[in-house]
């Protein structure tokens, strides 16, 4: 979850995130941003701190008394060593002062996600098909192809669960933000071009279910 009141600077923060396969839901206020924690899961929120409704000192606080732990970045102007106290010593996981590199945003996302166990680690695998998080490159068996963000992404979420299947509407949770559009046949088409890339057989289909991919062997 992106919680930024800034237009520009939630478009440019949300397209690179989107670049980068990540699903992002973008916020602008404090008290949307409280009540859209307590109603979806998140693996990470990117918390401003000068926000309507309820600043971000605030909205950390309230994230605090959720009962599910949700790991937050503050990204902020504000760049006093007093203010990286207190948001710190409020709960968040890492500060990150503005203007930032993409690339350092990215970074310490990955670094808090590794922390908290729910980011990717290294390499996806299941013993025949690999995802390789760095590069976007995917093998299985003999077949090596560079995958695109959403096709990334959606490998990510059925390898992040191997033997388990995911429906259609799961799919698009893992891949889309709330304002996307998703077509109606967006995950087959996703599914189709993956397979082609990698064959048939590295996603199976549980017909009137939705897919998945085999356990680790």
């Amino acid at each position: 979850m992106l919680i930024e009141d800034d237009r520009m600077i939630g478009t440019a923060i949300e397209q690179a995130l989107k670049d980068a396969a990540y699903a992002v839901d973008w916020v602008t206020d404090g008290e949307t941003a409280v009540h859209a924690a307590e109603n979806e899961s998140y693996e990470l929120g990117l918390l401003d701190l000068g926000l309507p409704k309820a600043d971000g000192r605030e909205v950390l606080r309230r994230l605090r008394t959720l009962g599910r732990k949700l790991p937050v970045i503050i990204v902020t102007a504000r760049d006093a060593v007093d203010d990286r106290i207190d948001g710190l010593d409020l709960g968040a996981d890492d500060y990150l002062v503005k203007p930032f590199e993409i690339r350092e945003l990215l970074a310490r996302m990955r670094a808090v996600l590794r922390r908290e166990g729910s980011g990717s680690p290294p390499l996806l695998s299941n013993g025949k098909l690999n995802l390789d998080p760095a590069t976007r490159q995917a093998s299985f068996v003999d077949q090596i192809a560079l995958l695109t963000a959403r096709e990334f992404a959606l490998l990510q979420a059925l390898l992040a669960r191997p033997g388990r299947v995911l429906s259609r509407s799961e799919l698009e949770r893992q891949i889309y933000g709330w304002n996307e559009e998703v077509e109606s046949n967006a995950i087959e088409y996703l599914i189709h071009t993956i397979r082609k890339k990698l064959g048939a057989a590295a996603i199976r289909n549980v017909r009137g279910v939705g897919w998945m991919v085999d356990r680790s062997s």
